[in-house]
């Protein structure tokens, strides 16, 4: 193992090291909560093209479940 640890102890770190990371992840997101205003950020970006192509991108966003109900 490198820097002569044990195989235990590498395990652990890395259990630890990961654990860590998806909780700190978890904190940020419910703190911030980034996907709240997603369509806002959307809809802005839309009015930038073209009004046909807007219209395919909408309804096919509105069927993944990603915008939903009316502008």
């Amino acid at each position: 193992m490198p820097a002569g640890v044990t195989w235990g102890q590498y395990i652990s770190f890395t259990l630890a090291a990961m654990l860590s990371m998806l909780a700190g992840s978890q904190v940020v997101h419910n703190h911030y909560k980034p996907l709240v205003d997603l369509h806002i950020y959307i809809n802005k970006e839309l009015e930038n093209l073209p009004a046909n192509v807007q219209e395919k991108i909408r309804s096919e966003l509105k069927e993944e479940g990603v915008l939903k109900g009316k502008k």
